[in-house]
Formats: structure tokens, sequence, C-alpha cells
């Protein structure tokens, strides 16, 4: 199995004046079709600027990265644009959704840039399944401010699946929720990543991590520990949990 993600000896390094912060060291990984990764690390460990390389959003100083078989180092500001949006699904913590735009015409949005010349009735098509995927399908119609901060998570999944990418990156994608909320979010990942989507995740929260499989802890742009996750936790049993604790709680107040 070819990997999705082959890092050899990268690094990155901003020159700000008379200084040199050497951001990534020398990293060297493979992340397989399939994985659901989460990149750990306090901050200044690198792992923004590791997750900026992988996303195509930057250049490494050095080393090779070979996204789904492509030399990136290869490829001019076009290319890299066109691969990153083929290939690649952004997730952020901040949502990034357009406030006047149904949640179906957000997630149309990354098709209207694809080079692919989705006609419109197909970009209607493939929006509304990744609305379905997430469990969305029913609220395709509504405002960004008429939906909860998970739903609107979920749109922008859907709105990072719409171009079926190789590879589906999230940045602290429960930074801004509550407790039960991130673990619902959690539980959309992984019945995607079940589906066969590869997901690489940026948290700083031990307990969001252990909803992957793989944790890969990053300290002063190298990597410290790269292991499979243990005692892996499961969304929909922590849900249940958690309701079970809530009845317990009403039944006592």
């Amino acid at each position: 199995m070819n990997p999705v993600i082959k890092l050899e000896g990268l690094r990155k390094t901003y020159h700000t004046g008379e200084v040199d912060v050497h951001a990534v060291q020398g990293i060297s990984l493979e992340i397989l079709p399939g994985e659901f990764v989460a990149i750990m690390g306090a901050s200044g460990s690198g792992k923004s600027t590791l997750m900026n390389l992988i996303g195509c959003l930057d250049r490494p100083t050095s080393g090779r990265f070979d996204l789904d078989g492509i030399d990136i180092s290869t490829l001019d500001r076009s290319a890299l644009a066109d691969i990153r949006n083929r290939k690649i699904g952004f997730v952020f913590q901040g949502f990034n959704l357009l406030s006047r735009t149904s949640a179906l015409e957000n997630v149309e949005m990354p098709m209207l840039y694809s080079h692919q010349h989705v006609h419109a009735p197909e970009q209607r098509r493939r929006a509304l399944e990744s609305l379905e995927l997430v469990g969305l399908g029913q609220r395709s119609d509504h405002y960004p401010n008429q939906l909860s901060g998970g739903q609107q998570q979920r749109v922008a999944i859907a709105r990072a699946l719409v171009n079926k990418p190789s590879l589906l990156l999230a940045d602290e994608p429960t930074g801004n929720l509550d407790s039960q909320t991130s673990i619902e979010i959690m539980g959309v990942f992984q019945k995607l990543n079940d589906q066969g989507i590869t997901i690489i995740m940026v948290t700083h929260e031990l307990d969001i991590a252990r909803y992957t499989k793989r944790n890969i802890v990053l300290r002063d742009g190298r990597v410290v520990t790269d292991e499979f996750v243990p005692r892996r936790l499961h969304a929909e049993a922590e849900l249940h949990r958690l309701q079970e604790a809530q009845q317990a709680i009403n039944l006592t107040a």
C-alpha cells in the first residue's frame, strides 16, 4: 500500500532578522490510506508548521514531501493550488462559513474553484451527498446563524469532503465546541474514517486525540513519539455514557 503522505528529512526554517527559527527539523514519516492521525505538541512545537506543509499551504526549506505519490517540490504555484484543491480537504477551528450563504451553497464553494468545471446540477448533487454524510441533509437550506456550533462544523466538514479529497486535514476542529458537541464531531470523523477517508488532525487536547488511531507528538520541530492509540475512545459509546450520567444527575436533582 502506497502512503498518502511521505516525508523524508523535511525541514522548515524561517528567517526573521538575525535569528533563524527552525520550525520543523528533519521530520521523516509516512501516513497510509485510511489512517486517522493526531498531531500534537505544545505551542512552538512545530505542529502548525507541519500541518501547513502537509496542506501545501507552505513549502519546505529542504527535504522531500510526496502527496499521493506526487513530489510536491516539483510543482509551481498554480499546480500546487490545483493539487491542494483536488486532493486535500480542510476543516478549521473557526468553521469559516459565509454567513449570508446557505449550508448547501457553502458546501458547493470548493467546486467553484475546481479545474474540473463541475456543472451546477452536479454541484448540487455532490453538496447534498456531502451534507448527508455528516447528518445534515435536512438542514441544507439553513444559514449559519440558524445552526448550532456543532452543525456549523459539520457543514465545514461536508465542504472539505465535496471534492472527494485523498486527505482530510483538521486544525483544532473541536476548539470552539463544548464537550458533548466535541464528541459528536469526533463521531463524524470516526464514521468518515471507517469509510476509508484518511484524516490528519492537529489538537492539543489529549482526550480528543484518544478518538484517533495514531498519535504523533512534536517537540522543537521533531517527532518525539509516534504510536498507535492503545485504548481508543469510541464516540458513540462516550455519548451514551454522558447521557446516562446526565440522567443520573437529573434523578438526584
